[in-house]
């Protein structure tokens, strides 16, 4: 990603909150797997396979 300017990095949706973020350097090694914009949305992402019944 050197040498590549602000408008054209690349882009992906927040899997909780829906907004785009774009690429960071400290997400260069694992760009992939990246699903959340912020540990806020990591933290609060839905839990897989937990289910909380109250019945």
């Amino acid at each position: 990603m050197k040498g590549v300017k602000k408008q054209n990095l690349p882009a992906k949706i927040c899997v909780v909150c829906g907004r785009p973020f774009t690429w960071r350097k400290k997400w260069e090694r694992v760009w992939e797997e990246v699903k959340f914009c912020s540990e806020r949305c990591r933290r609060s992402k839905p839990n897989a396979g937990i289910t909380q019944d109250n019945s």
